[in-house]
């Protein structure tokens, strides 16, 4: 499969600069809709939450800009060396950058860090269960779906089910064969 997106996509470092524009993002309704909560936030919360983030040398915090301009964010944290795993989590709030092409080849992207830079096993994610375009994508580029978690988030008055999705160093390995697309860099 080929993908001809061929804008110019980076995944840099979180730095302080970002925060006032990750809260702004993050509290967008289409985009805290799919978020585990719905804070009230700050940007002296955003300070916080990003040093407390930083502390953590297994923690990964990076803004996604494609064509120089900031889009989004992804994140692993909670890196585990013993298991040699990490879940992770990103978004693109900016609506006219959102694209089939460009999802695909950043979550291509997203496994080659994982599994070729960071040397690990495993990735996964907990999405949620009607969230179906990103389920939708992730099966497309090669994740499966491992289990879903009933009623597990409850936001709002509503109780969501969560479904979680893994993809594996080996299998990553074989099916980016068949894959032909431009890929990312990541600034560390």
């Amino acid at each position: 499969m080929e993908v001809k997106n061929t804008q110019d996509v980076i995944f840099r470092p979180m730095r302080e600069s970002d925060l006032a524009q990750v809260m702004e993002w993050r509290m967008q309704p289409d985009i805290t809709k799919y978020m585990s909560t719905d804070p009230k936030l700050t940007l002296e919360g955003q300070y916080k939450w990003f040093y407390k983030q930083k502390e953590n040398p297994n923690n990964y915090l990076f803004i996604i800009e494609v064509d120089q301009l900031p889009v989004g964010v992804f994140t692993i944290l909670d890196l585990d060396e013993v298991n040699s795993r990490c879940s992770s989590g990103l978004y693109i709030a900016v609506k006219e950058k959102r694209s089939l092409e460009l999802a695909m080849r950043i979550e291509w992207g997203i496994y080659e860090f994982i599994f070729g830079t960071l040397k690990l096993n495993k990735t996964y994610a907990e999405i949620f269960s009607d969230n179906r375009g990103v389920i939708r994508l992730k099966k497309m580029c090669g994740s499966e779906i491992e289990g879903e978690l009933k009623q597990h988030i409850y936001k709002n008055g509503v109780y969501y089910d969560i479904t979680v999705m893994g993809m594996y160093a080996d299998k990553w390995r074989e099916i980016k064969k068949g894959y032909k697309y431009k890929e990312i860099k990541f600034e560390l």
